[in-house]
């Protein structure tokens, strides 16, 4: 793969394991090589905490070339929201009434069968009420469980607000 802004790498993550999750002790990641030692990550991640789509991550290779990500070294003001589907046991036509209903608001999403999980890519330019808003009925209505990856100032003072 190649991308007029660089090369596609995948960026390999350490995750803390506790009570048995999440359930893999690493998680790689596409991002775009930015040919400075850091890259641009371009996917949602299932399971690290504090990143989003389009963070740009410092990484080093060891010596086998496995690039590993570091320090964020520039936000993209991106939040990332986790959803367990429970309705109709997280199947795909289930997830992808999820990711339709967020998709209106302006909200990316993917969906992996094997957890019958939606990672939520939630731009600043989203209505980010009308957003929290549709994950809390979920979760009230027992649609979905919802976990924060990360989240922004302006997703936080839009919750107190």
């Amino acid at each position: 793969m190649t991308n007029p802004e660089g090369p596609y790498v995948k960026v390999h993550f350490r995750l803390e394991i506790e009570d048995d999750w999440p359930p893999a002790s690493v998680e790689s990641l596409w991002a775009v090589d930015q040919g400075d030692g850091t890259a641009r990550l371009d996917n949602s991640p299932w399971f690290v905490r504090g990143i989003a789509c389009g963070d740009i991550v410092a990484t080093e290779i060891d010596e086998e070339g496995v690039r590993w990500a570091g320090e964020v070294v520039r936000r993209s003001e991106k939040c990332t929201i986790r959803l367990i589907v429970f309705r109709d046991g997280g199947s795909g036509a289930a997830r992808q009434s999820v990711i339709d209903a967020f998709k209106e608001l302006g909200v990316d999403g993917e969906g992996i069968e094997r957890f019958g999980m939606v990672a939520l890519d939630v731009p600043p330019s989203a209505d980010l009420a009308k957003v929290q808003r549709l994950l809390n009925h979920g979760v009230a209505e027992e649609w979905w469980d919802m976990e924060v990856g990360c989240i922004t100032a302006q997703w936080q003072a839009t919750s107190a607000g």
